[in-house]
Order: C-alpha cells, then structure tokens, then sequence
C-alpha cells in the first residue's frame, strides 16, 4: 500500500462520539506527504480520569477548541480518495463514525485497513504483543509520544508502509 492515509483518534469518554483530538499523515506514493493534528471539542463534553490518565488532554485543553465538524472539514480534502488505515480500526472507524451520527453528517463510506489485524499476521508470536509502540518498534519506527493522536498516527503510518 503505498497511498493512504493514517488517522487516530483520542476520546474524552467512553462515548465513541467524544474525540477530543485528531491526527492524520497522509501518505503517497509510500512517502509521508502531509500532516494534520487538532484537539476537538468532545460530544459529550466531559473527560473520565481514565481516558486523561491514558493521553494527558482535559477540558483546560478543549474548551476553546473547535467542534468536530469544523475539524473534519480540513480533515476532508486531504484524505479524498484515500483508505484510511488504524491501528485497532475498530476503534477509530467506530469514533468517526459516531462523530459524523452526532453531528447529523453524511457519512462517506471510507475503506479502514487495520494495521493490529495485519501485524499479527505478519508478526504471529514473534513479538511479545500487538500494541501499536510494539508493533511500531518491530517496524524500525520508535514512538516516542504515545497516545498523542499525530504521534499514533505516525506510527500506524510507519508500519502500514512496513508490512500493508
């Protein structure tokens, strides 16, 4: 797979609707082309202790931030065309979708391809687990900034151009 591009999300909740950040690498001709990140106001609005335990974003960071729609707006144009490739795709797939339900928006029919699917096929039992900083490092790509959505999806983009 060399044109794609790469999306993770972070949630406020354990709502799927509740993205509270976003980030997308867009991804031609096996080449990292372009970058996207925002912080998104959550719907619902509320954070869990778990959820700001696991990425460190609370409401001091997405109070000011814009509403999912505006967000998808730019988000749009730069993945036109393009399968969208997760780790755990069920995961995120499942946020946009929920996103888009909330909202009242038309939901395209994007094509996910799930790098947590396709690293246990590669992988097997050759490497301890299938978590994305795993599977990352299996792939020569260290992830530093775990969950911090640009991050993860750099990552997740690392290794769909490794083993997709």
């Amino acid at each position: 797979m060399t044109d794609f591009a790469a999306i993770d999300f972070e949630t406020a909740n354990e709502c799927p609707s509740s993205v509270c950040s976003v980030g997308v690498v867009i991804v031609r001709g096996g080449q990292i082309v372009d970058s996207f990140y925002s912080l998104i106001l959550p719907e619902p609005e509320y954070y869990q202790p778990f959820c700001q335990h696991v990425h460190g974003l609370g409401p001091e960071d997405t109070d000011d931030a814009p509403v999912f729609p505006f967000v998808w707006e730019k988000i749009a144009p730069k993945i036109e065309g393009l399968p969208l490739v997760a780790h755990n795709a069920r995961f995120d797939e499942g946020c946009l979708k929920a996103a888009f339900q909330v909202y009242r928006m038309d939901y395209p029919d994007y094509v996910f391809h799930d790098t947590l699917a396709a690293s246990r096929r590669h992988f097997g039992w050759r490497i301890p687990n299938h978590q994305l900083q795993t599977v990352a490092a299996a792939c020569g790509y260290d992830l530093t900034h775990h969950h911090h959505a640009l991050a993860d999806a750099e990552a997740c983009a690392h290794i769909a151009m490794a083993i997709l």
